[in-house]
């Protein structure tokens, strides 16, 4: 399986990565099949670059991006892209046009007060008692001794 993911490049301190394309088997800084763009985030504001042709034309050959990458692209606008080439397609063929219809004003009314809006009533609170534990004191149990069973003596013939 194919993923895009963060390849960690720069020295100590001083990171930057590439996006890359990379077989999930391999090692997060192994061997890549293509570089997509790269992000810097010790620059300010955070450096980031994508090809959106290249993620695109992954994305539709089944790459998954890992959590990092996909926010990325999130923030580099390749997901919105994305979605609208997967599901805008899609979504205005299924739709038929709606005829629109014209909005004509009211008359202006001569009252001025503002009518309320019978049909969204606010949701009412339920308001629930605290639990309060009634402690219930027992009275301490008395320890029987045990009673002392008295052997029977044995009678001695004289």
């Amino acid at each position: 399986m194919v993923k895009l993911r963060l390849r960690r490049m720069g020295t100590i301190d001083k990171p930057f990565y590439r996006i890359v394309a990379v077989d999930s088997r391999k090692k997060r800084d192994g061997a890549y099949l293509e570089s997509l763009g790269y992000y810097d985030p010790k620059t300010d504001p955070l450096t980031l670059k994508v090809d959106m042709e290249k993620a695109i034309n992954w994305l539709k050959v089944g790459a998954q991006p890992s959590d990092t990458v996909r926010s990325l692209f999130r923030k580099a606008g390749v997901l919105q892209k994305w979605h609208n080439i997967r599901f805008g397609e899609k979504a205005e063929e299924s739709k038929p046009e709606k005829k629109k219809k014209k909005v004509t004003k009211p008359a202006e009314k001569k009252t001025t007060k503002k009518a309320k809006p019978s049909a969204k009533k606010k949701p009412v609170k339920k308001v629930t008692k605290p639990v309060v534990k009634k402690v219930v004191k027992k009275k301490p149990v008395e320890k029987k001794k045990p009673v002392e069973k008295k052997k029977p003596e044995k009678e001695t013939k004289k």
